[in-house]
């Protein structure tokens, strides 16, 4: 692949991965969910969204791929470690949130819909 159309492929991924993530803060915050942080970069990672409602804080990563199903194996272990050594450094850096819990959602896109999976992982999985 050439070096323009390597780049074109990047900024393409780039805007679905962005869409992906609007999609998925609207549908949390249509379900009153507030959305705290969107890409929001950590020393140990960026996670896509952090949200919470009614004290219960959300780390939300969020996976569009051409089918709900290749969204759903696209997390892999490496990532989820990622993901919560990222939330250890938000939370350190954002204190007084999370009062009722925190969990791990995965938010999968796809051209037929979008679903969520609430406390798809734990910290110690």
């Amino acid at each position: 692949m050439n070096p323009h159309a390597k780049e074109n492929a990047r900024r393409a991924a780039e805007r679905r991965g962005l869409d992906a993530e609007a999609r998925a803060a609207g549908a949390l915050a249509a379900r009153g969910w507030t959305v705290l942080a969107r890409r929001a970069r950590t020393p140990a990672g960026e996670l896509d969204l952090v949200a919470e409602r009614e004290g219960l804080l959300a780390f939300v990563e969020v996976k569009a791929r051409p089918s709900l199903a290749e969204a759903a194996a696209a997390l892999s272990i490496r990532q989820r470690v990622r993901i919560v050594a990222a939330a250890e450094a938000w939370l350190a850096a954002n204190p007084g949130h999370g009062a009722a819990g925190m969990r791990f959602d995965v938010v999968l896109v796809a051209p037929e819909g979008l679903r969520r999976i609430a406390d798809a992982f734990r910290a110690d999985d």
